[in-house]
């Protein structure tokens, strides 16, 4: 039988303390990035096993979630959140659980009722993908008392564990990465405040202008979608009539409805106007332009959210709140550098 490998294993290895192994692998702060990625990277090499994991192999329990995804997300275009609903069924399945997905439509979402999965006791807890309106919400919350956890969202007052991606510094760093291509005459694409995820790639945006002394331009702040639905309208889309150099656009979705609305204006894409987006992921076929975007760790969104939900209903201690994902960027071709204001 193969030795089984401890914390103090690791540790030595490292020439790290045993409290600074188990820091890196449960998450916890004081430890620095690099030597997390180190200490993890070697425990995978081992075959370490946390202890919570162990345990819940031993009990042979496979508990079963609920998937909750609003319809609207769902369409033919915004296959991104059906791709993170892959990851969380792959992630639960590695960990011996499984998952049931059901669709939250309009109506219901408005006239609230308890999802059917929870009323014919079919799961043990529930993901929420996507933002959903904080009445529906509270509803849950008031009548549903099975653990819960949102993944690409929080509610207002955070009284739910939530998984997010770094919105805030994503779009701060792709929208220095355009300053840094030579632009200063940046617009910014999205309804602010119609998700907090919107809202804090606004904020990242508006952050990297004001350290460059850059005053932000009511007219090349665009919205790209209803504010009440959230549904995204292509032909509403609406350009300023003096353009800027690059155009940030909150996700790869609304940057490439912006492309095509250049190219049908005359515009090449990057030769006479830039365009950022974010998320790293788009419809396969939407655009003939290869977008730089700030990617999303969907993976490790999945991992984390798994991990809370399934400590929370195994009644483990995990740390409770808003756990933030840090993704990266990804530099494509829709970018150019630009001097003097033109392309290069």
């Amino acid at each position: 039988m193969a030795k089984k490998v401890r914390l103090a294993d690791i540790a030595d290895k490292v020439g790290v303390s045993v409290v600074t192994v188990s820091k890196a692998l449960s998450g916890q702060k004081g430890v620095s990035e690099e030597m997390r990625e180190r200490i993890c990277a070697l425990a995978r090499e081992l075959g370490y096993r946390q202890p919570s994991v162990e345990r819940r192999e031993a009990e042979r329990k496979s508990f079963h979630l609920g998937v909750i995804i609003h319809e609207g997300y769902l369409d033919k275009y915004a296959s991104f959140y059906w791709q993170m609903y892959q990851n969380v069924s792959r992630t639960l399945m590695e960990e011996g659980s499984f998952c049931f997905l059901e669709i939250l439509d309009e109506d219901t979402e408005l006239d609230p009722v308890i999802p059917k999965l929870v009323s014919e006791q079919k799961v043990d807890g529930l993901i929420f993908v996507g933002t959903i309106s904080e009445d529906y919400l509270a509803y849950i919350s008031e009548n549903v008392k099975l653990p819960q956890i949102y993944i690409d969202f929080t509610d207002k007052d955070h009284r739910t564990d939530a998984v997010i991606s770094d919105s805030f510094y994503g779009a701060y760093h792709v929208t220095n990465h355009l300053f840094d291509m030579g632009h200063t005459r940046i617009a910014y694409v999205g309804t602010v405040l119609t998700t907090g995820s919107i809202t804090d790639r606004y904020l990242g945006y508006l952050k990297s202008l004001m350290e460059h002394g850059v005053q932000v331009r009511e007219d090349w702040v665009i919205p790209d979608r209803e504010k009440a639905s959230g549904h995204i309208d292509p032909e509403g889309l609406k350009l300023p009539e003096e353009m800027p150099t690059a155009f940030f656009c909150n996700c790869d979705l609304t940057a490439s409805m912006v492309i095509k609305r250049l190219q049908k204006m005359g515009y090449r894409v990057p030769e006479d106007i830039s365009v950022a987006g974010y998320d790293n992921y788009i419809y396969p076929g939407l655009c003939d332009v290869e977008i730089t975007s700030y990617e999303v760790d969907m993976a490790e969104m999945a991992r984390v959210a798994v991990d809370v939900i399934l400590k929370k209903i195994a009644g483990e201690s995990y740390r409770h709140g808003v756990h933030i994902v840090e993704g990266h960027l990804v530099i494509k071709e829709s970018v150019a550098r630009v001097t003097g204001g033109q392309s290069l």
